[in-house]
């Protein structure tokens, strides 16, 4: 495996990591008070800044690599897919998993 396939990975990995970010951590940007729960656009917000900033990190993989080729408008609808559905698992976590539990354990309270 070469540096160039490992730094690909590397920010592949990132890219994976940082879209589930927004829904881990109940703080906006890692910084700031911490919430008990985000309104949907700040998730949103958090979610274009990261995904701005492993774009910029993979356009510096791309040009220690070699040549930066110029993109279109089709590959940042692309990447931006992409990032949206690496972000599903921190999604589902955050709304559905967590949700179910807190119901669950509301539910064993009630039972007598």
């Amino acid at each position: 495996m070469g540096t160039s396939s490992t730094l690909v990975w590397l920010v592949i990995v990132l890219a994976v990591v940082a879209a589930n970010l927004p829904f881990v951590v109940q703080r906006f940007f890692l910084l700031g008070q911490r919430m008990a729960s985000k309104p949907w656009w700040l998730y949103l917000l958090e979610m274009l800044l990261l995904y701005v900033l492993v774009g910029t990190l993979a356009r510096w993989v791309e040009a220690r690599l070699g040549q930066v080729h110029e993109q279109g408008m089709a590959f940042y609808v692309i990447t931006g897919s992409l990032f949206l559905l690496f972000a599903f698992p921190g999604l589902v976590y955050r709304h559905l998993v967590k949700r179910q539990r807190g119901t669950r354990a509301m539910m064993e309270q009630r039972l007598p």
